[in-house]
């Protein structure tokens, strides 16, 4: 419970935190100290040498704050607060759930799976910043493994038939069998291989003596399988150090952060990071902001921490590590040899990353400049119709956030507007796309007036997260297609989102209430970047298209029969080539195609002899 305070003389002289506030009640910033009252003094000075905060200080309106028993606890809360609000003035770990984490599940028999949210069930390794890698390492380790997959442990399923799962539904194995595997999994995450490997043989000798050499060839699999992952790692160091390497650089907006994970001398792992409100802002203090926000939540703490410059409060920060690994955790700055090296290779993959995200940022910048937009189009959104004479139509909306593609925000749909007429359908496809945006204002909207009013008839509406807005619109199309896009924009009173048009032949661009188009060089990355995204929608578009269009052939009348699944499906074409064949068959006849049954082969002589099916 924090306290509510009218000057910095009426805190305490003890360790705490400190929870600035604006006029409208919105946390802006949090601090921890182990004097409260010198700590906040600070602040009210006539003349504030900092630019942040000085800016800090122009929104402030009150204060709380929560006393702690230790500075150590103040640390702890201090990250969980920063991590919980992300107060506009404070150094914040920047988008840490875009990234995917793989989860243990908590059950008698857990599953691996990847998730973007972290609940307070199972154990969770990441953030990682390779999709594709964590998914190839996923697979992997369930088909080595061999970890269930099913939803709903009701019968063995066909992995247990061709050996990619043990069939814990079938009590093929114990409960303490099967958590001997997931232990394994742990282990791999931790990079622990020589440690798997020493169990799996000491597993696959116990078999061998035991003669059960199937279970023994499993295991030399497996081991094989583990050792060429091992060979496949592209550094090894001369140590068993368990460590993380951290390195800074700067972009104009953020700061970008990459840790090295290195497991038993080997680099198993690299991710970066952007840490927002680090302008005006020392490496020192974003670093220490990274670390405590980083470590904070349910992840592998290293025995050893390798950074590029001392940090404040350095050892304290060891003292709650330590804890939270539950021995002793060392935060180094390396001033020769190896771990120097380290070091420099991580700062020399920030300064890639910073530039890569430069190049993003100035494509924006530079966008922005052109359009002569009031923001920074962090978030465009491309708009796509695809359909063959009006058959199957359907639209994409794409989204991309500070210059990447953002696949969370994708959407696909069905076209009701009969074709052809893509006119009309790319109209029906943005009224279906702004209609929440305009029921999510007009809730606020009425809010507001209920406040004015004093009445009790409010509710809480979450605030659209970034991405769920876009600060760009771009459309396939000139000044017809425009047009229409603006008359949409209108009638849902949403006129402040910029929108463009994009033709393709001679890549002109055209802008509401402007009668020339516009051009940007063919070499301009804002150029690069509206033709990405016109591209991705045109491709999202397409692929769904052509998906429906491969539904619909693969539709057959066989599918409405009682008992014809899948794989029977397969096997009548299979047997007699075509429908005509199957048509004119007799239940005899029927009956010997592979996995039919009487009951089966008369549902579909009865089928194609009603003359109702016709």
């Amino acid at each position: 419970m924090s306290t509510k305070v009218n000057s910095p003389d009426e805190l305490p002289r003890k360790p705490g935190i400190y929870i600035m506030k604006d006029k409208n009640e919105e946390i802006i910033y949090v601090g921890k100290s182990k004097s409260l009252r010198s700590r906040v003094r600070s602040y009210f000075q006539k003349n504030l040498d900092r630019p942040k905060t000085q800016v800090l200080m122009s929104h402030f309106n009150s204060l709380e704050y929560i006393v702690t028993n230790t500075e150590k606890e103040a640390l702890i809360l201090e990250a969980n607060l920063i991590k919980k609000h992300k107060p506009r003035y404070n150094i914040n770990l920047k988008d840490d759930k875009r990234y995917p984490y793989v989860k243990i599940t908590d059950e008698d028999f857990p599953k691996i799976v990847i998730t973007r949210d972290i609940g307070k069930k199972g154990s969770y390794y990441g953030p990682f910043t390779d999709v594709t890698a964590v998914r190839q390492t996923v697979k992997f380790l369930k088909q080595l493994f061999r970890i269930r997959t099913c939803k709903r442990m009701d019968g063995p399923c066909l992995n247990s038939q061709i050996d990619l799962c043990y069939a814990p539904c079938n009590g093929s194995i114990s409960k303490e069998e099967y958590h001997e595997h997931i232990k394994k999994i742990d282990l791999f995450f931790q990079g622990k291989y020589n440690k798997i490997i020493k169990d799996l043989e000491s597993e696959m000798k116990e078999a061998a003596l035991n003669q059960e050499f199937e279970k023994a060839a499993v295991i030399r699999d497996q081991i094989s399988s583990i050792e060429e992952v091992m060979n496949k790692q592209f550094v090894e160091l001369n140590n068993e150090l368990d460590q993380d390497i951290i390195a800074i650089s700067y972009t104009t907006q953020n700061a970008v952060v990459v840790v090295m994970n290195i497991r038993n001398g080997k680099i198993i792992g690299k991710d970066d990071f952007l840490m927002d409100g680090s302008q005006h802002t020392t490496s020192d203090e974003v670093i220490s902001a990274f670390i405590k926000q980083f470590y904070g939540i349910n992840r592998h703490i290293p025995k050893e921490i390798l950074i590029e410059e001392e940090i404040p409060d350095d050892k304290l920060i060891e003292e709650w590590l330590s804890d939270l690994r539950g021995n002793k955790v060392s935060i180094k700055v390396p001033q020769k040899g190896n771990k120097l090296r380290l070091v420099r290779m991580a700062s020399k993959n920030a300064d890639i990353i910073k530039n890569q995200k430069q190049k993003m940022e100035n494509s924006m910048i530079e966008l922005k400049k052109y359009l002569k937009l009031e923001k920074l189009p962090r978030v465009i959104e491309g708009y796509d119709i695809s359909n063959i004479s009006g058959k199957l139509a359907v639209g994409s909306k794409v989204s991309f956030l500070d210059g990447k593609p953002n696949k969370k925000q994708y959407k696909k749909f069905k076209m009701n507007t009969p074709g052809p007429n893509d006119f009309a359908m790319m109209q029906e496809l943005l009224e279906r796309r702004l209609k929440p945006l305009k029921e999510h204002y007009e809730k606020i909207r009425i809010n507001e007036e209920h406040l004015k009013k004093n009445e009790a008839e409010t509710e809480r509406i979450v605030p659209l997260k970034l991405g769920e807005e876009p600060n760009l619109i771009v459309i396939d199309g000139g000044k017809g297609q425009l047009g229409m896009a603006v008359d949409v924009l209108k009638e849902y009173n949403l006129t402040h989102i910029p929108i463009i048009g994009l033709a393709k032949e001679f890549e002109e661009i055209y802008i509401p209430n402007s009668s020339f188009p516009i051009r940007i060089p063919q070499d301009n990355e804002a150029l690069h970047l509206l033709q990405q995204v016109r591209d991705e929608s045109h491709r999202f578009a397409v692929t769904y298209h052509r998906k429906l269009r491969s539904k619909k052939i693969e539709e057959s009348p066989l599918d409405n029969i009682v008992g014809i699944g899948k794989k029977r499906k397969i096997e009548l074409l299979r047997h007699f080539g075509d429908l005509e064949s199957i048509k004119n068959a007799s239940i005899d006849e029927i009956k010997e195609v592979n996995g039919m049954n009487e009951k089966a082969a008369t549902n579909v002589y009865d089928y194609f002899h009603d003359e109702t099916n016709d």
